[in-house]
């Protein structure tokens, strides 16, 4: 058959199921069909994950992935991790925000984002001052020294990137973009908010 006609007649027997869909619906669940399904077992004991576990898995693996090599890349710039480098980019890109908000921004715990601070503050790379409106509010901004390093580091953070993502089209990776993005969306900024409630009470309001 005709690649068109088949193409044709795949989209008129999907809009007749869906009619209010688009073309990138369509697209998505042609793709759906061909991704791949977990193995069947006969070993009774063997845990496989549901369709959500995989995709959670999947993005995990590559996140341990991106932030070992990343770890590596950025020895002798400075950094010590590129947690550290995140936080001192917040730092720059929102122009001396209050320290709570940057911390918060990179998804860390007030400790342990204090903690990186206070290292990134003994290196000279960022410092910290009053707020001339709230004596009580510290803001943070980024040395020279800082800067520096980040021009540095920010070089082998893409490349980190790159290789991350080599081989895939700029096409796919827009698609994950535009796949995931809303999945964020829904979670940002509910860190903090969260942070007193039990499991069952957060899944009960992100799944409502």
């Amino acid at each position: 058959m005709n690649k068109t006609v088949e193409l044709v007649k795949l989209w008129g027997a999907y809009e007749e199921q869906n009619p209010d869909a688009t073309l990138d619906n369509f697209f998505r669940y042609q793709l759906s069909l061909i991704s791949k399904t977990p193995q069947k077992t006969d070993q009774q004991e063997k845990l496989i994950p549901d369709i959500n576990g995989r995709l959670m898995i999947l993005l995990r693996r590559i996140a341990k992935y991106h932030i070992t090599y990343s770890n590596k890349a950025l020895e002798g710039t400075g950094f010590d991790q590129i947690e550290e480098f995140g936080l001192l980019v917040t730092i720059f890109n929102e122009v001396n925000p209050i320290k709570s908000e940057a911390i918060y921004n990179n998804i860390i715990e007030l400790s342990s984002g204090t903690n990186m601070l206070n290292r990134l503050k003994k290196r000279g790379l960022v410092s910290e001052y009053a707020d001339t409106e709230d004596k009580r509010v510290k803001r943070l901004q980024v040395t020279p020294k800082g800067r520096e390093a980040l021009m540095i580091a920010k070089d082998k953070v893409q490349k980190v990137a790159k290789m991350m993502s080599y081989g895939l089209p700029d096409e796919d990776k827009q698609m994950c973009i535009q796949l995931l993005t809303p999945v964020n969306d829904r979670f940002n900024g509910m860190f903090q908010k969260q942070k007193n409630k039990s499991f069952d009470e957060i899944f009960r309001e992100m799944t409502s």
